[in-house]
């Protein structure tokens, strides 16, 4: 099992942006704080322009991953992504917490955000995200039966593409059992290589971490699989509305001049990475 790489390319980075606007919020954290909303419109309106920015700069092709609505509700927003020619995948309809939902709810806004997805953007998304990076025992099947092509939401490897096995059957004294290898490819995200976790402020939370921290741990991470991961994939996971502020994008911005100092770096959207494998 290969990443098929083009001529002279040595390790696949895709860093593949969140844009959830004001979704998250809303969803995940369950909020209306005006407060809140307004850190989503900055996302949509002064973050997204930012980082497409930065990407063109680096001629870099990325997969997104927006809620159906953020494209409603920020539709100029979405038209730029597009027309900069990046990937656009699932990722829920109003970034709902999927652990909390049952198994006909969670199949009826999968459902409902492919056919928005549809309708919006004139294609089906090949990928999805989960929310939160959370899944159900019934989220990977139902991706297969619509399907979809990839996943991006869970930790299994860090440098490498997988089928996932889901455990079955949970034991304390005797291990846990597997199922059988889904029917979506696995591309694994991590919390550390995240921005909104590190770099996110919840009222002076004391949580977040510093720019300097944050740069030298993706540094470090990217170093490792370079000389030592050679063939693999790394995926970064960014939002507009963190990312995209000042301090947080000059960090970005040297964090890819590291990268792009490096020989063989490939950034690819991660359903380019999809079509480039090889199982056999």
């Amino acid at each position: 099992m290969t990443i098929r790489m083009p001529a002279g390319k040595h390790l696949a980075v895709c860093l593949s942006p969140d844009f959830d606007a004001q979704s998250v919020w809303m969803g995940t954290f369950r909020s209306q704080s005006q407060s809140l909303m307004s850190r989503g419109e900055f996302g949509a309106e002064v973050g997204t322009p930012r980082l497409l920015e930065v990407f063109r700069r680096f001629d870099i092709r990325t997969t997104w991953c927006v809620p159906t609505h953020t494209m409603q509700t920020f539709p100029r927003a979405l038209a730029a992504v597009v027309e900069d020619g990046h990937e656009v995948a699932a990722h829920g309809v109003f970034h709902e917490y999927i652990p909390a939902l049952d198994a006909i709810e969670e199949l009826r806004l999968l459902e409902l955000q492919v056919k928005q997805h549809e309708a919006i953007l004139g294609a089906r998304p090949r990928g999805y995200r989960s929310p939160a990076l959370d899944v159900t025992d019934n989220t990977l099947g139902f991706l297969t039966e619509l399907g979809f092509d990839w996943d991006s939401s869970l930790m299994g490897r860090d440098f490498e593409p997988y089928r996932p096995r889901m455990v079955v059957a949970y034991d304390l004294e005797n291990g846990n059992r597997f199922g059988d290898p889904s029917g979506v490819l696995e591309f694994p995200v991590s919390w550390v290589l995240d921005d909104f976790p590190e770099l996110e402020n919840f009222k002076g939370s004391p949580l977040i971490q510093s720019n300097a921290t944050v740069l030298a741990r993706w540094i470090d991470s990217f170093d490792f699989a370079y000389e030592r991961c050679g063939g693999g994939l790394m995926t970064w996971t960014l939002h507009p509305q963190t990312i995209g502020r000042s301090h947080n994008l000059l960090m970005l911005e040297r964090f890819l001049e590291h990268v792009a100092s490096h020989d063989g770096v490939w950034f690819p959207t991660l359903s380019e990475v999809y079509d480039a494998w090889d199982e056999a």
